[in-house]
Order: structure tokens, then C-alpha cells, then sequence
């Protein structure tokens, strides 16, 4: 027989948090760097995270200044775009950039034989990016990776998670390997959720 516990709308984050932390004991991860962690297991239900989470040793920081000073955070898709509490965004002075729906995106990827994941990341260069946030394209990553490699890029923290099977993993590995802040997820599993989860963490954290 199931048996339902009994809690108040307004404690279930609470709860499921404090459940997280009891199941998990302790961890690797500094207090702010288990804050994002423990809510993008929140998101999916899935402590593998726990063990595959990678993150730059000034990544939280750099992500947090980046909010702070009202810069703009770049996403894949527009899922991801939906998901990010732009309120708390908003408050700092700063915007939910998506662009691979835009007709010009889909003009530059027909143009240079690429992604629209691809070619939007590349319309964004000059924007004020302080994060870039990849959950569902490769290519994203990969292209957010050149462009700074390049000098034609400089977001403050590169979030990678991209879920899948082809170059999902690779892209995560090269991001795990990168001198500039990043956070990343290694292996198959993230995803757009993920994504989310580390952004609003985050955003949590700053406020």
C-alpha cells in the first residue's frame, strides 16, 4: 500500500533537498559548488551527478560575478530559456539570451554549412555573455570552445552538460580540460533540466 507524506506545498523543495543531503553524506564538493549539484539532482532524480559534476575551482565565483554585474546568459535552446528564473535574472540587471530560432541564425547555418546551435553561438559574441549555458547541443559547446580558443569569445563561466550520444561526451571531456572557468557534467547524461538546475543555482546564490 503506498503511503503519501503529509507536507505543505511550500516545504516540498525543503524536504527533497534534505533528503538529497541525507542519501548523498557527505561530498567532494565545497558548499556552494554541492548547491548547484544538489539541485540538479533535485531536477532529475539522479545522483550519478554527484560523481560525474566537474567544476573549475573559480567557476561558482566567476558565475556569480558575471550575474552580479548584470551580464546576459546565452542558452541552446529555448526550453532552457523558459526554464531559467529570469525574474531573479532580471533583478541583477541582465537577460535570457536564445538564438537558434531566429530566421538570421538559420541564415548563417545554411550559409556556413553548420548547426543553427552552431551559428547562433556565433551571433552572440558581442552580446555582454557572462554564461553560457549548453544542455542539449554538442555543437554549442564545441563552438562556444572555438571562439574562445580564438580570442573572439569571452564569457566569465561555460556550463556544458549536453546529453546524448554523438560528441555529447567528447565535448565535455574537452571542457573538463579548458584553464577558464567551466562546469560540466562528464559522460552521457545532462541535458537541458541540468542546464537549468546549474543557472538557477546560481542565481539563487547570487541573490
Amino acid at each position: 500500500m503506498v503511503t503519501l507524506q503529509p507536507i505543505a506545498p511550500q516545504d516540498i523543495e525543503a524536504e527533497s533537498f534534505r533528503i538529497i543531503e541525507r542519501e548523498l553524506g557527505p561530498t567532494r564538493f565545497s558548499t556552494e559548488e554541492f548547491a548547484v549539484v544538489r539541485r540538479a539532482i533535485h531536477a532529475t532524480g539522479d545522483f550519478s551527478f554527484a560523481e560525474n559534476f566537474r567544476f573549475h575551482p573559480q567557476a561558482v565565483a566567476a558565475g556569480l560575478a558575471a550575474i552580479r554585474a548584470g551580464k546576459n546568459i546565452l542558452v541552446d535552446v529555448t526550453m532552457a530559456a523558459s526554464g531559467i528564473s529570469s525574474g531573479l535574472l532580471a533583478r541583477f540587471g541582465g537577460r535570457v539570451l536564445c538564438r537558434v530560432a531566429e530566421p538570421e541564425t538559420a541564415a548563417l547555418a545554411q550559409a556556413d554549412g553548420t548547426t543553427r546551435s552552431d551559428a547562433a553561438v556565433a551571433r552572440s559574441v558581442d552580446d555582454c555573455i557572462g554564461i553560457v549555458a549548453v544542455g542539449n547541443a554538442p555543437t554549442a559547446l564545441l563552438k562556444t570552445m572555438e571562439l574562445i580558443d580564438r580570442g573572439l569569445f569571452a564569457p566569465d563561466l561555460v556550463i556544458g552538460v549536453p546529453v546524448g550520444f554523438v560528441n555529447a561526451a567528447e565535448s565535455k571531456e574537452l571542457l573538463a580540460e579548458k584553464p577558464y572557468p567551466h562546469i560540466t557534467a562528464l559522460g552521457r547524461k545532462g541535458g537541458t533540466p541540468v542546464a537549468v538546475a546549474v543557472v538557477n543555482a546560481l542565481l539563487r546564490l547570487a541573490a
